[in-house]
């Protein structure tokens, strides 16, 4: 998670950051927008100054032509504000919503920018609610703290001058107890802001915590950690209640601090004020003006000092915004980038070293992959196999040493460049919940019928297609989820098909797959691997004995290299795992050889003799 700032920036750098970047391009409705919150806000004002007209001529001196006039006044009164507060609150949405949608926008592309270091470190549900649940409080903070600053501000402001122009001793009786809100202020400040930020930290652990339920609802299911996993949920949502109830008091307490203080303002201009009145020096509409502003005052005060603290809470996610979107990737373009190798590239790693942390995992790895060729890359699990990968499409970069395509540095090459010459077809086929067709163009405009259908046909697409209710335009769910595995991996090669890179990198493709879709998928790699330099990691060894070159990997090095006989014959790491694999213990390599032909050969009979065994076994019964 990313950790507290030890000092949190000032409030005019904040404001003044929202204002820069997002709020200024919208100047124009802005200004129309403070306008008519002005005319809203002078309103109140102008009703508490007809008090005067109201009362001394209307109900004490009885004159009928004010009685017209007046109410007539009053009528125009509130007309103006309601068409006044209808057009500022419009404008306000307008503005607050697009400069959401700016915001999210802009962070998203920031976080798809940044590492794979930053995503290991900060866990999809962190993000999700620093992208959803942050900019809308912030969005609806802003627009409660631009409504306070226009309507209310502009409300104080004239029914204090209103108040002012009846009696100024008055005025300053009813603010008598304002001394006192200054120090609790800045107290209760501080506190909901460090509520707030921890408000936010457990919003994001939760949104964590649902993300690994939902996506591991199958291993939750058969290990029987429903009531772990609500235990744990619930544990975290009881943390996140006792923080939002305290943060909420803090946030309370301003208005309820206001409200103290017009009571003693009150108390005392009745007291001061009353024996004028009664003297003789103020008349009634003199004091119900005076009484009538005050009353309206208090209540925009009360909702600015509640802005206050609103503002406190959208500070703390407006400083983890900023945060992320002022971060920089360590993987950037160089300044003077070089082109991209054309035609079908070699790819060299060249005494490549590269550690997390104090594991160190790759320890000056060295191999060539030849141009046009098939390169096998195998190993246990740990000896850095996937991360040759994020190595040459510089998802990582090295710590030593230079990975190079077509004789060219990966870091000499702009990112975009270089990804594009790369293909990927991993056990993990990412989908998303479109329809069958976007997924496989993933937004290219330009490809034609002909070499969609083309790529469907090579990647054994077409097989399943025609099944599906809607054709291409089906729905594939969640993650591809309303499609076998087998489906999903035929999806990914077609988009390597239709994308047509110089380079294919097989990560496992087909490790997850049973017997039938591992034929039917494995005919579409080899055909997508055809006229490509092509870089396969695999467990299973069975799946690289005709590969041009093996290359053998133990803890972070190249131990070996060479053909699947000629590796065999020479015995080493690569014989000991293959006699691991298929139970050869004490054979000779010719033996193995002729047992892995003998087993090759199985498997590609295996679908007929399966069925005549079947239909032998059936014999007896008919």
């Amino acid at each position: 998670m990313t950790k507290q700032p030890k000092t949190a920036p000032e409030n005019p750098k904040l404001l003044r950051w929202l204002w820069v970047n997002y709020l200024r391009k919208h100047i124009g409705i802005l200004v129309v927008a403070v306008v008519f919150m002005s005319i809203e806000g002078s309103m109140l004002g102008a009703l508490s100054w007809m008090m005067k007209p109201m009362f001394d001529n209307v109900f004490l001196a009885g004159e009928v032509g004010a009685l017209w006039w007046v109410g007539i006044a009053i009528l125009g009164i509130f007309a103006f504000r309601a068409i006044a507060s209808v057009v500022q609150k419009v404008l306000m949405t307008s503005i607050t919503q697009k400069t959401a949608a700016e915001l999210r926008t802009d962070l998203l592309d920031q976080l798809m920018r940044q590492d794979n270091s930053f995503h290991q470190t900060h866990p999809p549900g962190y993000l999700i609610q620093r992208v959803q649940s942050d900019v809308s409080s912030i969005n609806q903070v802003w627009k409660t703290i631009m409504t306070g600053a226009g309507r209310d501000a502009i409300s104080l402001t004239v029914l204090l001058s209103v108040a002012v122009s009846v009696d100024w001793r008055w005025t300053l009786v009813a603010c008598i107890g304002t001394p006192i809100l200054v120090l609790p202020s800045l107290l209760v400040q501080k506190f909901v802001r460090r509520r707030a930020r921890e408000a936010r930290d457990l919003g994001a652990t939760l949104a964590t915590r649902l993300d690994e339920v939902f996506h591991g609802i199958v291993p939750v299911k058969l290990n029987r950690l429903e009531k772990y996993q609500s235990k744990q949920y619930r544990d975290l949502t009881n943390k996140l209640v006792h923080t939002e109830v305290r943060s909420a008091l803090g946030t309370a307490a301003i208005p309820g601090l206001i409200d103290i203080m017009s009571g003693i303002g009150f108390l005392g201009v009745l007291i001061y004020g009353g024996s004028e009145i009664i003297s003789g020096d103020k008349t009634v509409g003199e004091f119900m003006t005076f009484f009538t502003a005050m009353g309206f005052a208090f209540e925009p005060l009360r909702r600015l000092g509640a802005v206050s603290g609103q503002w406190q809470v959208a500070a703390a996610g407006i400083e983890r915004l900023k945060e992320l979107l002022d971060s920089v990737p360590s993987l950037r373009d160089p300044a003077n980038p070089k082109p991209a190798p054309k035609g079908v590239p070699d790819v060299t790693l060249n005494n490549v070293t590269l550690s997390y942390g104090e594991v160190q995992v790759l320890r000056g790895a060295s191999f060539t992959a030849k141009a046009g060729q098939t390169t096998a890359i195998v190993g246990a699990s740990g000896a850095g196999k996937s991360t040759i990968f994020n190595i040459l499409t510089r998802l990582v970069d090295p710590q030593g040493g230079a990975a190079m395509v077509g004789g060219v540095k990966t870091s000499d090459m702009r990112l975009g460049d270089l990804r594009d010459m790369f293909s990927v077809v991993s056990q993990d086929a990412l989908l998303f919940d479109e329809t069958l067709r976007e997924n496989i163009l993933f937004n290219h405009k330009n490809i034609s019928e002909r070499d969609l259908m083309k790529a469907l046909d090579g990647a054994h697409v077409s097989d399943f297609v025609r099944k599906l209710p809607d054709g291409l335009n089906t729905p594939v769910g969640p993650r591809g989820s309303s499609l076998s595995g087998g489906q999903r991996q035929r999806v990914a090669i077609a988009r390597a098909l239709l994308r047509n890179t110089p380079i294919l990198l097989l990560d496992e493709a087909t490790s997850a797959l049973d017997a039938q879709s591992e034929t039917v998928v494995q005919e579409a790699l080899d055909r997508l691997s055809k006229g490509r330099t092509t870089l396969v990691i695999a467990h299973r060894l069975s799946t690289v004995r005709d590969a041009d070159k093996i290359v053998v990997m133990d803890r972070g090095k190249v131990v070996d290299e060479g053909t699947h006989e000629e590796l065999l014959e020479r015995g080493g790491l690569y014989a000991d795992l293959y006699r691991l694999q298929f139970n050869t213990e004490g054979q000779s390599a010719e033996e193995m050889v002729r047992q892995k032909t003998k087993v090759a050969n199985a498997k590609l009979v295996e679908p007929q003799s399966s069925f005549v065994s079947r239909l032998l076994a059936r014999l007896p019964r008919l």
